[in-house]
């Protein structure tokens, strides 16, 4: 293999797995570190430049990072990141006199459509630059879907308010209350470019099904009826009642209908429990609050009598994975299954809808309804029209919009300036030595065996009685520290000098995970397997580095090393230091926030 060269920026990027993982690539182990410091507030700055929205992600977050996390390949559980964003957003100071204000008018306009995460984090990296921003939302406040579809006992409205309004204080003149339903209407505006971050904002249904019709006062798409509770359109359901789906969508209406006075409520889904879309967290909520997931069923039908649903039919079905990775729903030949409601929420998916798009306006759409778009710029086939969010390829979460806002803001601003939309501004990237004495580093990155802990919950009875009563209570400070104590640092990054390297093997006997090898070179497929410990995750790289005295090579397998430094602390060469690594991705306005 060729040596490593971890002058790219990437290489050093990929071994921070969280990072890496993080759609938004959120500097993960800097933050945690921070938080183990008290410095909170920094913490919330670090998160703030990257996520926008770190007390609403700190709750709600798909957590991408967690399972990438190099603590659970030692331990059974990661580090508990994605609360401990939360932490960082609970215990920070006011922090409104140290966010960037709107710069002075370029005489660019732009319009954003949709006010949930990705038209905002758009209008967060724009207003710096003094773009004139307009946001346009059917809605009466900001947030888009994290306000209308995840319950307030999930994401307390204070929380979200506030950190919406960092964003729209920055100058975004808000058009609230606007449904928009015409994007020639915009264009006709003369605005310089148009953001659509609308959101997929229709719920699938089951129009074809025995009884759908007769029974349709009684039969709710979820996302809408979520969105109808949060703004107390609906304020009870029925006695029994039925979810269909076995997403985060799912799981957000069935929890929401035990506090609207479901007294029986069941989630019932078509795929293997095992299977449901659901995070495993959302799964674990849910059955905690006492409710039942009744996996491998397939609807057959709504059962009316005298024109009022009394309940559902069911198909058993069972799952055959077949070698090429399909998997099918055979029925087993059981009795059809009858389960009893007043109420059913359809919660089996969402789709794209722009009827209010004109076909003569030269945006394209692919024949799933997605518009036809650049996956690195955002732009659409329109120039000045880009896309973000899950308007963009279909839902997916947050922390995906906001990377697509990141995208798209930095695509808007060359637009606008006459720029090439490949000419994209190379992320930040820091390499510095942490040490301080011969065998001495600025960061303590010994293993702990403190294992995670669940974040405390409010009691359930009290729970259930309040539909807008907060369920996680968070981490204390004492409890957080614990837990930003199980990071490994891997940003911390070991670094090889082959020059000053002795070959004492010193660093590959006190390796606590035999990541280190000194052999012979050879391809990589070879090579993997002559290592002290053989190299299996293929994802993840090897580092090498040039040939040595002898003509060997070091080798380590970044996949399991541990970053605690041993070997640069054994090494009486100094051939090893430990070198902090900082990626930040770029943005359109650099330089957002300052911390040190």
């Amino acid at each position: 293999m060729e040596p490593t060269d971890i002058s790219d920026p990437e290489y050093f990027h990929k071994v921070v797995d969280c990072q890496y993982a993080c759609p938004a690539h959120t500097p993960v182990p800097w933050y945690i570190r921070l938080i183990a410091q008290r410095r909170y507030t920094d913490a919330y700055l670090v998160n703030w430049e990257s996520n926008v929205f770190p007390g609403v992600l700190g709750r709600t977050c798909d957590r991408p990072c967690e399972p990438a996390c190099r603590r659970g390949r030692v331990e059974e559980e990661p580090v508990a990141i994605c609360r401990l964003k939360r932490v960082a957003a609970d215990f920070k100071d006011e922090v409104a006199d140290k966010l960037p204000k709107a710069g002075p008018p370029n005489g660019k306009k732009i319009a954003l459509i949709g006010g949930g995460p990705a038209s905002l984090t758009v209008a967060r990296d724009l207003a710096p630059l003094g773009y004139e921003l307009e946001l346009y939302d059917a809605q009466a406040k900001g947030g888009g879907f994290m306000r209308s579809e995840i319950p307030a006992f999930r994401l307390p409205e204070s929380v979200l308010d506030e950190e919406v309004g960092y964003v729209l204080n920055m100058g975004i003149t808000a058009h609230f209350n606007t449904f928009v339903d015409s994007l020639a209407a915009i264009l006709d505006k003369d605005y310089d470019a148009v953001f659509i971050g609308s959101g997929a904002p229709r719920g699938r249904d089951l129009p074809d099904l025995p009884g759908r019709k007769e029974a349709d006062a009684n039969i709710h798409i979820g996302l809408d009826w979520l969105s109808n509770v949060a703004f107390h359109h609906v304020t009870e359901i029925g006695r029994r009642v039925i979810v269909l789906g076995g997403g985060n969508t799912a799981m957000d209406c069935c929890r929401t209908s035990r506090r609207l006075g479901g007294e029986e409520v069941k989630v019932i889904v078509r795929s293997p429990f095992a299977d449901m879309k659901a995070s495993p967290w959302e799964k674990e909520d849910a059955l905690h609050e006492g409710i039942p997931i009744l996996d491998n069923h397939v609807p057959k039908e709504f059962v009316v009598e005298d024109g009022k649903l009394t309940g559902m039919r069911f198909d058993r079905v069972e799952a055959v994975y077949h070698d090429d990775g399909r998997r099918e729903l055979v029925p087993t030949g059981e009795d059809p299954v009858l389960v009893p409601c007043d109420d059913v929420l359809i919660a089996i998916g969402q789709e794209n809808s722009f009827p209010w798009i004109e076909s003569n306006l030269g945006v394209n759409f692919s024949h799933k309804g997605l518009p036809i778009l650049n996956a690195e710029t955002l732009q659409s086939t329109r120039p000045e029209v880009f896309f973000g969010g899950d308007a963009a390829f279909g839902p997916e979460n947050i922390i995906t919009a906001v990377a697509h806002g990141h995208k798209a803001a930095v695509s808007i601003d060359l637009f606008c300036q006459g720029h090439s939309l490949d000419e994209r501004p190379a992320p930040f990237v820091n390499l510095v030595s942490q040490k301080m004495g011969i065998h001495e580093w600025s960061y303590d990155s010994i293993p702990v065996d403190d294992k995670r802990e669940a974040v405390p919950l409010v009691d359930l009875k009290a729970a259930l009685a309040d539909r807008v009563l907060e369920v996680e209570l968070g981490f204390d400070e004492a409890a957080a520290f614990v837990q930003a104590e199980r990071c490994l640092n891997c940003d911390a990054q070991t670094v090889f000098d082959a020059g000053n390297c002795i070959e004492c093997d010193a660093c590959t006997d006190i390796c606590p995970t035999s990541c280190i090898s000194f052999v012979e070179n050879a391809p990589e497929e070879e090579l993997r397997g002559r290592l002290v410990m053989p190299a299996t995750n293929e994802e993840q790289d090897l580092y090498v580095s040039g040939p040595l005295e002898t003509g060997k090579v070091m080798v380590k397998d970044e996949d399991v090393c541990l970053h605690c430094g041993l070997c640069a602390e054994r090494c009486p060469t100094a051939a090893w230091d430990m070198q902090m690594f900082l990626y930040n991705t770029a943005k359109a306005a650099p330089n957002l926030v300052e911390v040190t």
